[in-house]
């Protein structure tokens, strides 16, 4: 009766991890011969490592990743070019989060640069950082929103404190001004304080041009260029399928195309 009231208490006071662990050691018949604080360690490192998991899932949900399952242990580089294994774990095993660095990843489409941007986010969250993901051709219509509703400084002020942001697809369209404006207010908020992942198309050489205003690109270029590691991805889109060489057999599914045609 007085476990009972125990795990009820552990429960009322959101001790979940504690109050499983407790259930668990009394139907232990070797648990007894633990001393009280071997037992009690074992049941504040059940607790610890529930918050722990709480932690990561709300990371991983705020996170808003295109991509909830790219991990970087399934990361694959067949046919690609200026990014290996070896490179990606130095560079998620790296300082870069805490020093504030940009990375960005440059390449053609289907590369996987968006999906490699998400594995190091989600990553990110398995550490205990904040990370926020945004795609560039949205931002203005989001960013309207916010403006509208009267909560732009508040969405900003959350974010300049998010340890990671990720741009996707930097620079694929057009941008007005009152984007351009945001975006210096974003970038300004995390130079050289908080980490930024960009994943691009258009040379970083042409982006003063995209970006307009001489002013505000200079701006925009400084901040984002003072802590920049590139990596510029080469080789076949992973969307294409690869045409067969000549004399491999090709399959029933192929031909069977082929002959529709």
């Amino acid at each position: 009766m007085l476990n009972n009231a125990t795990l009820g208490h552990l429960r009322a006071l959101k001790l979940p991890g504690f109050a499983d662990a407790f259930e668990q050691q009394l139907v232990q018949p070797d648990i007894q011969g633990l001393s009280f604080e071997e037992r009690l360690a074992l049941l504040v490192d059940r607790e610890v490592q529930a918050r722990d998991d709480r932690k990561r899932v709300r990371l991983l949900q705020r996170a808003a990743l295109k991509y909830t399952t790219a991990t970087l242990e399934d990361a694959r580089f067949e046919g690609v070019r200026g990014m290996d294994r070896a490179t990606l774990m130095s560079l998620a095993l790296s300082s870069w989060i805490t020093q504030g660095q940009t990375i960005t990843l440059s390449g053609a489409t289907g590369l996987g640069k968006t999906w490699l941007a998400c594995a190091l986010g989600q990553y990110a969250c398995r550490q205990g950082h904040s990370v926020q993901y945004l795609r560039v051709p949205r931002l203005a219509e989001e960013l309207r929103i916010l403006h509208a509703s009267g909560e732009f400084r508040r969405w900003l002020t959350q974010l300049a404190k998010t340890d990671v942001v990720i741009l996707d697809d930097w620079a694929t369209g057009s941008i007005d001004a009152a984007t351009r404006a945001d975006l210096l207010e974003i970038i300004d908020d995390r130079a050289s304080v908080r980490a930024t992942i960009i994943t691009h198309q258009l040379p970083i050489e042409h982006w003063h041009g995209w970006i307009g205003d001489p002013t505000v690109a200079d701006a925009i270029l400084d901040r984002l260029l003072q802590r920049c590691r590139r990596f510029d991805l080469q080789g076949q889109s992973r969307r294409t399928p690869r045409e067969p060489q000549d004399g491999a057999p090709r399959s029933a599914k192929t031909s069977r195309k082929e002959a529709s045609a």
